[in-house]
């Protein structure tokens, strides 16, 4: 029988440093409702039962402490107003309220809003995150300003800024990025050189192609995710870049501008067929995800889910270079046999 050689961390490690692990890493992301319903379909009665149960490598995250402005239930940091949606098995907080969708220029925004201060959080306590999890991946501060700002804009109006009102654009996503990179920073400070992981991200793509043109990608957002990047790597820890869809075409701009693993590699969208993703960029980008969560988690079966599985550790993990995990946050609707075949297939046929 095979044994573990490696912590989650260093296994973690291995890959992300291009080196060989004892077997592939695997992550985990799902709803509260999917969680629970797992853990109770495996008898587990806490996360970490249910990490050890399905071999997954858990990410412990950091966080600063809120100690701002009092903040109504139904608001968040910058003042957007959410609802409980429920889709039939569970609930999305969908955001319906849009703090600056009524200005029409900078200086409106300027006099009327107050943006908030990374001072509004303490970060004394992030050291203290660390105690007792040595052995995992640490993963802390990152960025995803524009999905903010389409918050605090509206999704029409954020798109619709991108050509009417560039100024506004780049004027909120300043403050944005200004608050991501001093959180990041801070929280680098706080941890002492054992964050592993930072996202940058942003939501490029859809199921069909970019959702901006190369050009306002490239202005509004590229050279703040690049300031981002560095900071990362000044820290010593890897940058993942998140962001569904078909982002194919705007890769090498990524990979450019420094990012080390892509995330979730939504490959049944148009261009991210995975052998044309190693071909192209396995000796440049780290994989992670790739378990279709829109088909094959969802509504295939168990044999499908093993065969994907096992074809994504032989496509996107030939050589190395690649961690198993859902394409996105896995809902109630995935049922626990194929959840648990996941898992289990991918530690069967992991090793090196």
């Amino acid at each position: 029988m095979r044994r573990e050689t490696m912590t989650p961390r260093e296994r973690w490690l291995a890959v992300l440093s291009r080196q060989q692990p004892d077997r592939v890493p695997m992550g985990y992301r799902a709803t509260r409702e999917a969680t629970r319903k797992l853990m109770g379909y495996l008898g587990c009665n806490d996360g970490q039962a249910l990490y050890e149960r399905l071999h997954i490598d858990r990410v412990v995250s950091l966080s600063p402490r809120y100690v701002g402005p009092p903040i109504p239930r139904d608001r968040d940091v910058f003042g957007c107003g959410y609802e409980d949606v429920d889709y039939g098995t569970g609930v999305y907080r969908e955001c319906v309220s849009h703090p600056l969708s009524e200005y029409e220029t900078v200086e409106q925004i300027e006099r009327s809003y107050t943006w908030p201060s990374p001072d509004w959080y303490d970060y004394s306590g992030v050291a203290a995150q660390l105690e007792g999890n040595e052995a995992y991946p640490i993963r802390g501060g990152g960025s995803e300003p524009f999905a903010t700002y389409k918050y605090l804009r509206g999704d029409e109006q954020a798109f619709i800024d991108l050509v009417e009102n560039p100024d506004i654009v780049h004027y909120c996503l300043d403050k944005l990025f200004d608050l991501c990179y001093e959180n990041t920073r801070r929280i680098y400070e706080q941890a002492r050189g054992q964050v592993m992981i930072t996202y940058v991200a942003e939501d490029l793509g859809s199921q069909e192609a970019l959702m901006y043109s190369p050009g306002q990608i490239r202005e509004f957002l590229l050279p703040r995710m690049k300031r981002m990047i560095d900071l990362a790597h000044q820290a010593g820890a890897f940058v993942f870049h998140h962001s569904d869809g078909g982002v194919r075409e705007f890769l090498p701009d990524m990979i450019e501008a420094g990012i080390d693993v892509l995330d979730p590699v939504q490959w049944r969208c148009r261009g991210m067929e995975r052998k044309g993703l190693k071909r192209d960029f396995g000796d440049r980008l780290i994989f992670h995800g790739a378990v279709d969560n829109q088909y094959t988690l969802a509504f295939g079966s168990e044999e499908e889910v093993r065969q994907e599985v096992i074809d994504n550790i032989r496509i996107l993990g030939a050589g190395g270079g690649y961690i198993i995990g859902p394409c996105h946050n896995i809902q109630p609707i995935s049922s626990p046999e194929n959840i648990v075949a996941m898992y289990e297939t991918g530690y069967e046929h992991g090793w090196m």
